[in-house]
């Protein structure tokens, strides 16, 4: 049956997850607390609406009300039943092969996570266990790839970007594609997008048929962020601190597109993990980038960190504007550090172990009005902790923006206050209504409303 708009049919995998126990079946269909229903259908909605220009999870949810995922078993091999599903992924009432891969994706990972995920040792510290059930799911997805060179570079950016930087996010993926490196992002539209479509180009030139197109998200994100059809390894991790750490465990190097408030909740993880003292000689190429016409964005995020984090945060990146030549050579010539630096030292070239992440990157961080108000963005406190902070206060604001609790938080209780001391505060400002004034904190920005307030503070009244 098909209207306009939906479509109702069912789907079966093409090559995975041929059969599931009625255990894990029922968990899937459990719409309680402990079961998994309510996430598989947001993360499953959110695949099936590629290419949706909605960037707010609430409303995703809301216009697919009616949407229902029902997973049975048939001769034996597993079916998903899908109602109402969107219209969009599907050509001529089959659904689209990459679009049934991210839904297969979407159930292999939430069920390992949520029936399968009892991986640590008791010896293990909490940061060590955290780093274990990281890389645990990324074998299961099949993302660990032993015995090959460091080649897939990460590349952050904003959902919410214009023609003309969506189009320089394309050519800097086909330098790096011409050079044999892969692509891995957070899967969605924007700087997300750009750098896959570029390189699947430059990939097809050099005949390389298993080119990388690897997209990390998780639930919170998933539904205003929909995976785009170019991800050929989709991969949901549980939440955004482990979502952050798999880019950086599994990654060689970085590049990161003007953005809004995520993309410098992301520059903030690296750069205070960086700045602990038992990575200062760990190379992890970092480069920051956009078109002409991007100097300023740029030069706002330097001012930022140099104020909060200090001049020697600035000297873990480099600032490229309008060369994506420039941006692929500097990262080739990183990612061949990388790989020097490993056989050195007998790291994997497949997954950084020897990356030191502080606990404070680690804890998951629930953005509650309480949570948000007692953040410590003061100066006397370690660099690399005052950007764990900061990280968090920007993470919160994301969810404000566009996560379903953030959201409903907002409607029912005001904006965030977030308070710390001047001489954090006064730059946070800027770059927040620097974010604002270009229209980076959302698609419909001209329906945006800030889900923050910031209180700049003595010392003696944060504490």
């Amino acid at each position: 049956m098909m209207t306009e708009q939906y479509v109702t049919t069912s789907v079966t995998p093409l090559e995975s997850l041929n059969s599931l126990s009625p255990y894990e079946i029922d968990k899937l269909q459990d719409a309680s607390q402990g079961g998994l229903y309510r996430l598989f259908r947001q993360c499953s909605l959110a695949v099936l609406n590629s290419g949706s220009e909605i960037d707010s999870t609430k409303l995703v949810l809301d216009k697919f009300s009616h949407f229902d995922i029902k997973i049975s078993q048939k001769h034996r091999s597993v079916q998903l039943e899908l109602v109402n599903a969107p219209a969009t992924a599907f050509v001529s009432g089959e659904i689209i092969t990459g679009i049934r891969e991210h839904l297969f994706s979407v159930l292999r990972d939430l069920l390992y996570v949520g029936t399968e995920m009892d991986i640590c040792c008791p010896e293990a510290t909490p940061s060590e266990a955290t780093t274990n059930m990281v890389f645990h799911i990324l074998r299961h997805a099949d993302a660990i790839r032993p015995h090959v060179k460091p080649d897939l570079v990460v590349c952050w950016g904003g959902h919410s970007i214009d023609r003309h930087e969506y189009d320089y996010t394309k050519k800097v993926g086909y330098e790096m594609g011409l050079r044999g490196l892969n692509i891995c992002t957070g899967c969605g539209p924007g700087a997300m997008k750009g750098p896959m479509k570029g390189a699947t180009i430059s990939h097809a030139k050099q005949r390389i048929k298993d080119g990388r197109y690897v997209g990390i998200s998780e639930p919170g994100i998933i539904a205003a962020e929909s995976p785009n059809p170019i991800v050929n390894e989709l991969i949901i991790m549980p939440d955004i601190e482990k979502r952050l750490e798999a880019f950086v465990r599994l990654g060689h190097g970085i590049v990161v597109f003007p953005g809004g408030a995520g993309t410098a909740e992301e520059i903030l993880y690296i750069l205070g993990i960086l700045l602990h003292e038992k990575n200062h000689n760990l190379p992890f190429p970092l480069v920051l980038t956009g078109p002409a016409g991007s100097e300023e964005y740029f030069a706002t995020v330097d001012r930022f960190i140099r104020a909060t984090l200090g001049d020697e945060a600035t000297e873990r990146y480099q600032i490229v504007v309008d060369d994506p030549h420039q941006v692929a050579e500097v990262m080739q010539e990183g990612l061949a550090q990388v790989t020097r630096y490993r056989k050195a030292t007998s790291e994997s070239f497949h997954y950084n172990w020897q990356l030191y992440i502080p606990e404070g990157f680690q804890q998951t961080f629930e953005p509650t009005h309480e949570n948000m108000s007692e953040l410590k963005l003061v100066k006397d406190q370690p660099d690399f902790e005052l950007a764990a902070n900061l990280r968090c206060a920007l993470s919160g604001i994301v969810a404000g923006n566009v996560k379903e609790p953030g959201i409903r938080a907002i409607e029912e209780h005001g904006p965030f206050e977030i308070c710390g001391e001047e001489q954090i505060m006064g730059p946070m400002d800027q770059l927040l209504a620097s974010f604002v004034a270009q229209r980076r904190m959302k698609i419909n920005y001209q329906e945006y409303q800030p889900c923050y307030q910031l209180k700049p503070m003595t010392v003696e009244m944060c504490e």
